[in-house]
């Protein structure tokens, strides 16, 4: 049986992440010649190749993106493993923007479970829609910024999750049924918002606005009382909704990119302690098999 060196996978994990086998052996503190050569060592262990050849930038084959998310959940585990059996030393706070569904739904359980490994990191907290979120990075209010992206040519960030599409509506309601459809929505610029809208107006079904709401448990407070429809990504579904496909007259709505983006210039060991455990938790929830038409939450 081979045994796979976990630093040959940090580095190919790097690689990933960051793009570049320069910049990956600079996270490391490896020369370029010395990634390339634990690359190729990794090949040859596995006898597969991972990176596309000849691109201008890092492409993972089919081989190398099947690995990339056993590497996350082993470099995960060896961490907590490690971070369990020894005094953490990591140390320091982290400023992070996260959308409002992922801070009530995934987040508190992959926060609190990198809190009780990490009690010298102090985490700050804040939610918004993910376009204000890269914004307010750009400004520099954030060191670290999960977010939701809508164009699949978008390659900014390190993609951790790509979610399905769910509309949603109340088990004890018809609103769904009728027309002009009655949307439960949050203000500009939701993506979720723009992906109804502009899906809705291509395919000529007439709707409304029927509630705003600037959070995630006011949404899901009016769609549950019977005010409307909602969009939203599949993980982030909660118990006590119906959800809605085409049987019901639905549109599909294709999926979303859920992505980490780091503040360059502010990146120190406990962001990138954190950014990696996110990325790796949220690596691993993708892997698990999907059963029904959402995926339930942790």
């Amino acid at each position: 049986m081979t045994n796979i060196p976990t630093e040959l996978l940090r580095t190919f994990v790097k690689a990933v992440d960051l793009g570049s086998f320069t910049r990956a052996g600079e996270a490391v503190g490896r020369t370029q010649s010395a990634v390339s050569l634990q690359v190729r060592r990794l090949e040859d262990l596995l006898d597969a190749p991972l990176f596309v050849r000849g691109s201008h930038r890092v492409k993972l084959t089919d081989e190398g993106t099947i690995l990339v998310n056993y590497a996350r959940r082993m470099l995960a585990l060896n961490d907590v493993a490690v971070a369990s059996l020894r005094r953490p030393k990591v140390a320091g706070s982290v400023r992070l923007g996260a959308p409002h569904e992922y801070t009530a739904s995934l987040l508190p359980v992959i926060l609190g479970k990198f809190a009780q490994t990490h009690p010298g990191v102090m985490l700050e907290v804040t939610c918004d829609l993910s376009k204000n979120l890269l914004a307010r990075q750009e400004r520099g209010d954030f060191d670290l910024v999960i977010a939701l992206h809508d164009d699949p040519a978008d390659s900014a960030g390190t993609k951790v999750l790509t979610e399905p599409l769910v509309w949603i509506t109340s088990p004890d309601h018809s609103h769904h049924d009728r027309r002009p459809l009655s949307l439960v929505v949050a203000q500009p610029p939701c993506i979720y918002r723009n992906r109804a809208l502009q899906t809705l107006g291509r395919l000529k079904l007439p709707w409304r606005i029927a509630y705003t709401s600037s959070s995630y448990s006011g949404i899901v407070a009016a769609v549950r009382a019977g005010l409307g429809v909602t969009l939203l990504a599949g993980s982030t579904v909660p118990d006590g909704v119906r959800t809605l496909g085409s049987r019901d007259g639905f549109p599909a709505m294709g999926h979303l990119d859920l992505r980490l983006h780091l503040a360059q210039d502010m990146v120190t060991e406990a962001v990138t302690c954190l950014a990696d455990y996110v990325a790796s938790s949220f690596s691993e929830r993708d892997a698990r098999p999907r059963g029904g038409t959402r995926a339930r939450l942790a």
